[in-house]
C-alpha cells in the first residue's frame, strides 16, 4: 500500500511537471510572437516584484507567529529562562532541517547571490527560493539574533534567477532580474523603494544602465506596492523627524561617524574570528551544542539580543530606555543613568558576537537588522553621554537615526544605501546633511581597516567577486578551467631524440610537456625551435635525450586559480602560454591568446548596451 502510494504522488508530480512545461513553452510561444525582449524582461520584473513582497511579508508573520507561540508556552515560566533555552531550540530544528531535508549546507544570503552572479552565471538552484526562507524563520521565530533581510534577498534573487531560467533569457538580464529581486525584498521589508534600488546598485553590483533602470524600478515599486497592500499601514518603522538638524551639532555626527566606522570594523573583525573558529570545529551537534550554550547565556543576561531586535530600536526611537533592562539582571538600576549607558554599549558589543555565534552554530540568518540594531544603540548612547555631560543637548532620537545608518554603512560599504533607507523611513531628508556627513565618515574610517565589506571579503580572497570595474568584472566572470588547453603531445624525460622527432611530425602543437615517468609531474618544457637544428642531424637521434634538451618553466598557474593571478604572471614571465599543474600533476596549457578571445566573449555578453 505504501509503494502505491510513493507510485501514485510520483506519477502526479511527473504529470503537474510536464503540465507546468507544457504551459511554459505555450507561454515562450506566445512571448516571441507578441512581445520584444525589452517588454518580457519588464513583464518579469513585475513578477519577480510581486513574488518578492510577498515572500518578505510572509517571512515577517511567520517569525512573528512563532515568537507569540514561543512567548506564550513560557508566559508561565521564568521568562529568562526561555530566553536561555529557545533560541538553542531554533538552532537545533534548522540544523537538522538542512542536514536532512535539505541535504546539506545551503547558500544563503547576500554573499551567494553575488557568488551566483560571478561564478555561475546569475543561475541559483531552485530550492534557494524557499531554503532560506524556511531555515532563517525557525532560527530567527525561536531567537537566534539575527535579521532576516539577507534570507529574503537571497530567495528573492533565486525567484529572479529561476524566472530568467524558465524565460531562457541571457546572462545579462538573468543578472538583471536577480538583482530585481535583490531590490525587491529589501523595498517589501522596508517599504523603501529608492533605498531598495541603490542597495542593487551598490551591494549587488548592478550597473545603472537605461536598459536596467527601469525593470529594477518596477520590481521595486511592485514589491512596496503588494507589502503596503498586505500589511496596510503596519510597516517596520513609522518615524517622523520631530527635532531639526542645527549645524551646531556637526562635531558631534563626525564623531558618531568616526565611532561607527571603529564598531563596523569590530563587527567584521569578530564576526569572522567566530565564524573561523567554529568552522574548524569538529562534529555538527557540538558546534549547536556550544553555540547555543554561548548565546543563550547572552540573552539571559542581555534580553534585548533574543530576535532581530526592532523592538528594542523602537523603543529608543520612543525613548523608552528603561524598558530595554525588563527582565535583566539590570532593570533594578533602570534609574541610575550611567548604569543604563553602560548597559547600551555592552548591548553593541555582545550583539556582534550574538550574531556570529548564532551563525557559526547552523542558525540561518542575516547581519543586516544585527547592524541596524547595532547603529541605533550607538547612535543613542552617544547622544544620552554627551546630554548627560549637560554641555550640550543633542536629539537622542536624531542620533539614533543617524547612528543606523552610519554602522549599515561602515559593515557594508554601501554609504548610499544607508542614506536612503534612514531617510525613506523617516519619510523625509531632514537629517540628509547629518546621514551622508555620518555614512562617509563611518564608510571612509571601515574601509580604511577593512577592503571589503562583510558581504564580500571570502568572495574577494578567492577572486569571485564582481566590482563596478569592468575589466576586473569580466576578469572575476572568465573561468580558467574552461580555457585550458590540453591537446599537447607529452614526451618522457627519457625520451630520445628520435621518439621526440616521431612525436613532432604528428603534432599540430610548437610545444611539447616534458612528463616524470615516475610520478607524472611537469620536468620540462621543450620548444620546436629548441631541436629545430637538430632535427636534421640524424646521427644525434639516439645520443640526445628529452632531459637534455628541456628547458625550465619559471610560472605556472593552477585550475582554480583567479584570472588576476594568472594574468599576473603571465605579465611577470612575459611568456606567451603557461603550463596547468594541479597536484603537482601536469594537466595543460593556457595561452594569453585564447585568454583574450575569451575576454571579449564574455565582454560582449556583460555589456550591457
Amino acid at each position: 500500500m505504501i509503494s502505491l502510494s510513493f507510485e501514485k504522488l510520483s506519477h502526479f508530480r511527473a504529470k503537474m511537471s510536464y503540465k507546468i512545461d507544457l504551459y511554459i513553452k505555450v507561454f515562450l510561444f506566445w512571448k516571441h510572437k507578441y512581445l520584444s525582449e525589452r517588454q518580457f524582461i519588464l513583464l518579469l520584473s513585475i513578477l519577480v516584484g510581486l513574488s518578492s513582497g510577498i515572500a518578505a511579508v510572509l517571512l515577517k508573520n511567520m517569525v512573528h507567529l512563532i515568537k507569540v507561540w514561543v512567548t506564550g508556552i513560557s508566559e508561565n515560566d521564568i521568562t529568562n529562562i526561555a530566553y536561555f533555552i529557545f533560541p538553542g531550540i531554533g538552532i537545533l530544528i534548522t540544523g537538522l532541517i538542512v542536514k536532512y531535508a535539505l541535504k546539506g549546507k545551503i547558500a544563503v544570503g547576500i554573499p551567494s547571490t553575488l557568488y551566483a552572479i560571478s561564478k555561475l552565471k546569475s543561475r541559483m538552484p531552485r530550492r534557494a527560493t524557499y531554503a532560506s526562507l524556511v531555515t532563517s524563520m525557525i532560527t530567527v521565530g525561536f531567537g537566534g539574533s539575527v535579521g532576516l533581510e539577507g534570507p529574503t534577498v537571497g530567495a528573492s534573487s533565486a525567484i529572479g534567477s529561476n524566472l530568467a531560467r524558465k524565460g531562457r533569457v541571457n546572462y545579462k538580464n538573468t543578472t538583471l532580474l536577480l538583482g530585481c529581486g535583490a531590490a525587491a525584498a529589501m523595498s517589501g521589508i522596508f517599504n523603501a523603494p529608492i533605498a531598495a534600488i541603490v542597495f542593487a546598485l551598490e551591494v549587488i553590483m548592478l550597473d545603472l544602465t537605461a536598459g536596467s533602470l527601469i525593470p529594477l524600478l518596477m520590481a521595486s515599486v511592485s514589491a512596496a506596492l503588494t507589502s503596503s497592500f498586505i500589511l496596510g499601514e503596519e510597516v517596520l518603522f513609522n518615524i517622523e523627524v520631530i527635532e531639526r538638524f542645527t549645524i551646531g551639532d556637526l562635531p558631534f555626527y563626525i564623531l558618531l561617524g568616526a565611532f561607527s566606522g571603529l564598531v563596523s570594523v569590530y563587527f567584521c573583525k569578530s564576526f569572522w574570528y567566530i565564524e573561523t573558529a567554529f568552522e574548524k570545529m569538529k562534529g555538527t551537534y557540538r558546534k549547536m551544542l556550544f553555540g547555543s550554550i554561548i548565546l543563550g547565556i547572552l540573552i539571559f543576561i542581555f534580553p534585548p539580543l533574543y530576535g532581530e531586535g526592532f523592538g528594542a530600536i523602537k523603543s529608543m526611537l520612543n525613548g523608552n530606555v528603561a524598558s530595554l533592562t525588563e527582565d535583566s539582571f539590570f532593570s533594578q538600576y533602570s534609574d541610575k543613568i550611567w548604569v543604563v549607558i553602560g548597559f547600551l554599549f555592552l548591548l553593541a558589543f555582545f550583539k556582534a558576537i550574538a550574531t556570529s555565534v548564532t551563525l557559526g552554530a547552523g542558525g540561518i540568518g542575516g547581519v543586516f537588522a544585527p547592524s541596524l540594531f547595532i547603529g541605533s544603540v550607538v547612535g543613542f548612547a552617544f547622544a544620552k553621554l554627551v546630554n548627560l555631560l549637560g554641555w550640550f543637548n543633542l536629539s537622542e532620537r536624531n542620533f539614533t537615526l543617524v547612528g543606523m545608518g552610519g554602522v549599515i554603512a561602515g559593515i557594508i560599504h554601501a554609504p548610499l544605501t544607508a542614506l536612503f533607507l534612514i531617510a525613506e523611513i523617516t519619510g523625509g531628508y531632514e537629517l540628509v546633511i547629518p546621514l551622508m556627513l555620518t555614512a562617509a565618515i563611518s564608510f571612509m574610517t571601515s574601509k580604511y581597516f577593512n577592503q571589503h565589506s562583510l558581504y564580500t571579503l571570502q568572495l574577494a580572497k578567492r577572486g569571485e567577486l564582481i566590482t563596478h570595474n569592468k575589466d576586473k568584472a569580466v576578469l572575476t566572470l572568465m573561468q580558467l578551467k574552461t580555457e585550458v588547453e590540453t591537446d599537447f603531445h607529452c614526451v618522457y624525460e627519457t625520451d630520445s631524440l628520435r621518439q621526440l622527432v616521431k612525436v613532432v611530425s604528428h603534432s599540430r602543437r610548437n610545444i611539447f610537456p616534458v612528463i616524470s615517468k615516475e610520478n607524472g609531474h611537469l620536468a620540462g618544457i621543450i620548444l620546436l625551435d629548441d631541436i629545430r637544428q637538430m632535427m636534421f642531424r640524424p646521427e644525434l637521434y639516439d645520443q640526445v635525450l628529452a632531459a637534455q634538451i628541456m628547458s625550465d618553466y619559471e610560472e605556472f598557474v593552477a585550475p582554480n586559480d583567479s584570472m588576476d593571478k594568472v594574468m599576473d604572471k603571465f605579465n611577470r614571465s612575459g611568456a606567451w602560454n603557461l603550463p596547468v599543474i594541479e597536484d603537482s600533476r601536469y594537466v595543460g596549457f593556457v595561452s594569453k591568446s585564447k585568454l583574450f578571445n575569451a575576454y571579449r566573449k564574455v565582454l560582449k555578453q556583460f555589456s550591457d548596451e
